[in-house]
């Protein structure tokens, strides 16, 4: 009987190809027929292939190549999850951002739980505004980072041993967990608590709204200022009745986690050139981490900007067609 992990690997690898039929087919395999699909806004509830259809309609010789994917088990269920780009020839609009005609690249992360070799429940985060961003669309003159870090092509690992399509030692999956449960329980304090956790040189890969930041420091000056912007900041792991993390796992070196949303507060100050509203906000956000020895070195990204923004009355993208 094939693993989660080997399950997840044959429908990844499908991707290799730019043959729309051949994804379809996968999908279909891969996906139960009642599987429960998330994908970020403005899609929301959908699923994988009416993505890929809406894909393939816009970027021509659509791929997708994956740096982590990873396994686990989270709250006595089996997930898979995976993060990298899909990348096509931009030649049609796309939920409203003009096409370039140009080799374009669009940041993805899924999060699959399995039962019977099959998905049954999917999140998918996808980095629209990096790809705005990138071609030139982005509407938001001011964002938390945009202008202090890179927000472009993020990188997959340093160490390229991202893909884990091997078993890993448990022992340091578990290990790699705890590092990162107890580093979210330290951010939103006062001593900023999340500090010893990160190495020296870490690096934030954020979502394209934010930017990325090198270094403690640099993370510091974009940590802070956003947790400032709001009261009653809390997260999915906190256990405040409001967000929760659908699914969170160590892998060896990597670990994942999501919420659908993840974060809450109420915005007291200025964010994404909107005002302070008042408004309690819910974010949906994911994370991949690598541990590097005892500390914290890379960490992958995304929040729904556009879902936050259309908590905010900003209509950021067409509705999928």
């Amino acid at each position: 009987m094939q693993s989660s992990r080997d399950t997840f690997r044959r429908y990844v690898q499908t991707y290799a190809s730019a043959d729309a039929g051949a994804h379809g087919a996968a999908c279909a395999a891969f996906f139960a027929p009642k599987a429960a699909v998330e994908i970020v806004h403005p899609f929301n509830t959908s699923s994988q292939q009416a993505l890929l259809d809406s894909l393939h309609g816009s970027f021509s010789c659509l791929t997708r190549s994956d740096y982590i994917a990873m396994a686990g088990a989270f709250e006595d269920a089996d997930w898979v999850s995976s993060t990298g780009y899909y990348c096509g020839q931009f030649d049609k609009p796309w939920l409203g951002i003009a096409p370039t005609g140009e080799l374009a690249w669009l940041r993805f992360g899924e999060f699959h739980r399995i039962e019977n070799g099959r998905a049954v429940q999917s999140f998918v985060f996808l980095d629209i505004p990096e790809l705005m961003i990138a071609c030139g669309q982005w509407p938001i003159a001011e964002s938390p980072g945009a202008t202090r870090g890179f927000t472009g092509l993020q990188p997959g690992p340093m160490t390229q041993d991202g893909l884990l399509w091997a078993e890993q030692d448990p022992a340091q999956g578990a290990t790699s967990y705890r590092m990162v449960t107890d580093m979210l329980a330290g951010l939103a304090t006062p001593d900023e608590a999340w500090r010893p956790y990160w190495h020296d040189h870490m690096i934030w890969y954020g979502p394209g709204a934010f930017g990325s930041f090198v270094g403690i420091e640099g993370f510091q000056r974009f940590q802070v200022p956003f947790e400032g912007a709001f009261a009653g900041w809390s997260g999915g792991s906190a256990g405040n009745g409001m967000t929760h993390h659908f699914t969170r796992f160590g892998d060896g070196a990597y670990v994942c986690s999501g919420g659908w949303p993840s974060l809450t507060g109420v915005q007291t100050g200025a964010f994404l050139g909107v005002p302070a509203s008042g408004k309690r906000l819910f974010m949906r956000v994911s994370d991949w981490w690598r541990v590097e020895g005892d500390k914290l070195r890379e960490n992958w990204v995304f929040v729904d900007i556009p879902h936050v923004l259309d908590q905010l009355g900003v209509t950021l993208l067409e509705s999928p067609s």
